[in-house]
């Protein structure tokens, strides 16, 4: 009796000596997002089960059942569109289809336009160029003459116009001829820039980088330098740059297992944050505001109506005041990557938007005039990159690029017209213009009965559609046809610069109409009876099984 009674003893010990440990790993488990994103290592089993295989012609116009004829209107329609985009940009796609073989990007780019089940057979007959050779206004103008409105924004640099940024390139290249590119040595620029920077940033010392990316790189590291903490948090499906500490998404590299993906607006991550002692830093970028949780919307992604965006202000507002209490009080790095939305939504970026300050901040994108740039502003006790008491610990970080003479002479005339009257105007009303536009858009794409619509943020908008089918991926085409550039995401994400006017956006929204109109009259929207989305993801799984098996 007495034996029993020791070794249950003991194995109630061990249980509360492991209780904690487990209670830990449970709250974790809890805080992650219950998608894929939220799994790292998952997502990356997954993705290595997913078998390649592609549509032939017969599949590729019938792959949810469709009836004959709306199989022949299909082909039809396909066929006439593949035409009229190779009849009127013989120059741009012939350049492009030379180039794809010497630039990997334009390979990559090409095949992932579309759910890869379609991607060849299009690739065949279907060709877009990536070549432009002129802007003005709002427009781009292709190797054959032909203008397009711009909605891809340079993937974010694009804020307040072509012409804008290239007056800024023009003007601070000026400034800086006749130092010419010495590096090393800094161009007076640079002292102007950071004041103010600190003064937008509020915060106290500045760093420049060559890119987003390694803006944010730094900012991390300098995070873990002085707190002295190995974990950084960032919410499932936000975009930080390309690194593998950040970019843990299905496929990509795995992160050296220091990374901590959360449920983003969520209370169980915020326990978290309270409980753990290993969190250096928590990432946040602003955008995801538009979909919390989500991965950027793209149209290789696109096999069934499942995309969802919102925008809801306040209650991201409340988050993000919740998140930096409880940084606070932990001593957590918060850290706003405002690479992609840094001066879209206000003057002083999303900390004066939502009214929130961050111990770090990172730009890029539109700050460098038109020019690539990063920079990283942070409070005082976080930028330093040594210790004084410890001279050989370093946190450093130098490049040869960093404050050249030409980026930092086109972001100082970028920071002097950002506070200008003309420039300041452009801000006024922001979110009453956007928010009736997307509105017009909508009640339009209602009317005419199509099954598509936007959310946004601002002028970050993404396209969503309100009935399932598997070709919804195919408007980034007839959007193409008549005239709207997208980047090649597709309809996943549209960026409109500050300076479209009113007319230029009416012109978008007949544009845009007119191409659902005829992506519908191509029988791409047919639906079959009982159709869900639940049911196009059984049977494209089903597909992929008897591929994989």
């Amino acid at each position: 009796m007495n034996e029993t009674l020791a070794y249950t003893a003991a194995a109630l010990a061990a249980a509360a000596a492991t209780w904690p440990l487990a209670r830990r790993r449970l709250e974790l488990s809890l805080a992650k997002h219950p998608s894929l994103a939220g799994h790292s290592r998952l997502a990356k089993r997954v993705a290595a089960l997913v078998p390649g295989y592609a549509y032939d012609e017969e599949r590729f116009f019938d792959s949810d059942g469709a009836p004959a004829d709306v199989v022949a209107r299909r082909r039809e329609g396909f066929f006439r569109l593949a035409g009229q985009l190779a009849s009127r940009h013989p120059a741009s796609v012939a350049l492009t289809q030379q180039a794809r073989e010497h630039i990997s990007d334009l390979q990559f780019t090409g095949a992932y336009r579309v759910p890869f089940q379609y991607s060849a057979f299009l690739r065949q007959h279907i060709a877009v160029g990536a070549f432009v050779q002129g802007s003005e206004g709002v427009r781009l103008v292709d190797l054959d003459g032909r203008r397009f409105f711009d909605l891809t924004g340079s993937y974010g640099v694009n804020v307040f116009g072509h012409d804008f940024y290239k007056s800024c390139i023009a003007e601070g290249s000026a400034r800086a001829a006749a130092l010419g590119p010495v590096l090393g040595s800094y161009h007076p620029a640079v002292a102007w820039n950071a004041e103010q920077l600190c003064r937008i940033s509020g915060l106290d010392e500045v760093s420049f980088h060559m890119s987003g990316t390694e803006a944010v790189m730094q900012a991390v590291r300098l995070a873990r330098y002085h707190t002295r903490r190995k974990y950084l948090v960032r919410f499932s499906g936000a975009y930080h740059g390309w690194w593998e500490d950040v970019q843990p998404g299905p496929g990509n590299p795995l992160p050296p297992g220091r990374t901590y993906t959360l449920k983003e607006m969520d209370d169980d991550s915020l326990r978290v944050l309270r409980k753990r002692r290993d969190i250096a830093c928590v990432l946040v970028n602003p955008l995801q505001a538009l979909h919390p949780n989500r991965n950027a919307p793209g149209d290789s992604t696109l096999v069934d109506s499942s995309r969802r965006a919102h925008f809801d202000r306040a209650a991201y507002t409340e988050w993000l005041h919740k998140l930096r209490r409880v940084c606070s009080e932990r001593g957590i790095v918060l850290i706003f990557d405002e690479v992609f939305l840094g001066f879209r939504l206000a003057p002083g970026g999303a900390q004066d938007y939502f009214g929130v300050r961050a111990d770090m901040v990172t730009y890029g994108k539109t700050l460098g005039g038109g020019l690539p740039v990063g920079v990283v502003c942070g409070k005082r006790e976080l930028m330093k990159r040594f210790r004084e008491d410890r001279p050989a610990d370093l946190c450093f970080a130098r490049g040869t690029f960093n404050s050249h003479p030409y980026v930092m002479g086109a972001m100082q005339v970028f920071l002097e017209r950002l506070h200008s009257a003309p420039v300041q105007a452009l801000y006024a009303g922001l979110d009453t213009t956007w928010d009736a536009r997307a509105a017009q858009l909508n009640r339009a794409l209602e009317q005419a009965s199509v099954p598509v619509r936007v959310a946004h943020l601002s002028t970050v908008w993404t396209v969503f559609y309100t009935q399932p089918a598997r070709y919804h991926w195919m408007l980034q085409f007839y959007l193409r046809e008549q005239g709207l550039a997208l980047s090649w995401v597709g309809t996943g994400r549209l960026v409109f610069s500050l300076n479209y006017t009113q007319a230029d956006f009416d012109a978008v929204c007949r544009r845009f109409v007119a191409a659902a109109r005829a992506m519908q009259a191509d029988g791409w929207w047919w639906q079959a009876p009982g159709l869900t989305d639940k049911s196009i993801r059984r049977r494209v799984l089903r597909e992929m099984l008897s591929h994989r098996f």
